[in-house]
């Protein structure tokens, strides 16, 4: 049983004289062509042999029983077919007629593969065209960009469909190009070349379809790292190495009492922290806790609680472009002449909102973003001292388990 050998076969499928080149210098190294996968040709290793190939343009998916004898009376062997091509082979010693001696009837096969490629090029643009749409819908409609590359969202399912659609398109014209020159030289008197140099061309071809999959298949991973890297934890009930504004910080309350979740799971639905990252903002957090006070009962129904998100990004200059994008996902029923940009001395932007017992906070210190959202009826200034507390620590904080 012959062992299988795999090489990296050319991406440029329309480069018909160097594959062939390839080939036969494969063959004359004991590497014989088994089939095309879509990313590796398979070789059967054999002993040396001189031999010749050629590539065939395939009009039809499957060749016919006719053609395959008809070619094989005249000393040629079929292969295998990959993409647009069949791959026939024949030894030296053979002596085989070339399959084509009109090089005008071979130039017609190469016009009908250019009106495949014209049409596949037209499908392409219109699913471009569908994927520009949702990506702007994506990433502007919703006006916040730089919040979505920080959480990570910009890098999933769109945006690998759309780097695999522009690479496709490109590879298409490509291809269209290099058929039609070909068609060009065969209605000209040119022959193909089947001893075209093919060792430069591979080189790149190898590197650049490597450095292809490598970049897309970090791509997919990504989302799928993150939320490996993050983790969601219970708030134990006493105070934690974290910069975290605690609900009973802001209540002030010493018979403040943890409002337990009745969902049960890995963590308190209702009192918990987690934890992510991303390239832009290695440390980032969101927390939300609920309690409430015996005896006491808000006219609405709930009881205090606070939500928090904590950036610390990897440069200071996105930080007020972060703000204002968590005002814009968060900001609800607030309007713009509600939202109050007051100057304090232990922020470099901060943006409040309070109406009854609702606050809101938008803050920004160096390279820490913070948003806090509260109900309950303490102080909002005790709110902004216990953030402004919390950010300068965050500012030199790295991540605690």
């Amino acid at each position: 049983m012959s062992k299988t050998i795999l090489r990296l076969r050319f991406r440029e499928y329309w480069r018909i004289g160097e594959q062939e080149s390839w080939l036969a210098d494969m063959a004359e190294n004991g590497l014989h062509l088994n089939k095309m996968g879509s990313i590796f040709a398979h070789f059967d290793k054999a002993e040396p042999k001189q031999m010749r190939y050629r590539l065939e343009v395939a009009i039809n998916e499957e060749i016919t029983p006719e053609e395959l004898e008809g070619h094989k009376e005249r000393g040629w062997d079929y292969v295998t077919t990959y993409n647009y091509l069949h791959i026939f082979s024949s030894p030296v010693e053979r002596h085989a007629p070339e399959l084509h001696t009109d090089l005008f009837e071979q130039s017609q096969t190469f016009e009908k593969l250019s009106k495949k490629l014209v049409m596949y090029i037209y499908f392409e643009v219109a699913a471009l065209i569908i994927m520009i749409g949702i990506l702007y819908v994506k990433w502007f409609l919703r006006e916040t960009p730089l919040l979505s590359f920080i959480n990570g969202e910009v890098l999933f399912f769109e945006e690998i469909s759309f780097i695999y659609i522009v690479y496709s398109i490109h590879n298409s014209f490509k291809a269209f190009i290099a058929i039609r020159t070909l068609r060009e030289d065969l209605i000209g008197g040119r022959q193909i070349d089947h001893h075209a140099p093919w060792k430069g061309y591979y080189f790149i071809n190898t590197s650049f379809t490597l450095l292809h999959k490598a970049v897309v298949g970090l791509l997919f991973i990504f989302p799928f790292a993150l939320i490996e890297i993050g983790y969601t934890k219970t708030f134990p009930e006493e105070s934690i190495n974290l910069p975290i504004v605690r609900l009973a910080d802001v209540e002030q309350a010493p018979d403040l009492i943890r409002f337990e979740s009745d969902i049960k799971g890995n963590y308190d639905w209702d009192n918990n922290y987690s934890y992510s990252w991303s390239p832009f903002a290695p440390v980032q957090y969101d927390t939300e806790e609920h309690g409430f006070i015996p005896g006491e009962r808000w006219d609405d129904g709930y009881y205090p609680r606070i939500f928090t998100y904590m950036y610390k990004l990897k440069e200071s200059t996105m930080a007020d472009d972060l703000v204002y994008e968590l005002i814009t996902r968060y900001r609800d029923e607030a309007h713009d002449d509600e939202l109050v940009e007051i100057n304090h001395p232990q922020f470099d932007l901060l943006i409040v909102y309070e109406k009854e017992n609702r606050k809101r906070v938008f803050a920004s210190l160096g390279k820490a973003v913070m948003y806090v959202s509260y109900s309950g009826d303490a102080d909002v200034k005790i709110l902004i001292e216990n953030i402004a507390d919390k950010m300068h620590l965050f500012q030199k904080y790295q991540k605690i388990e």
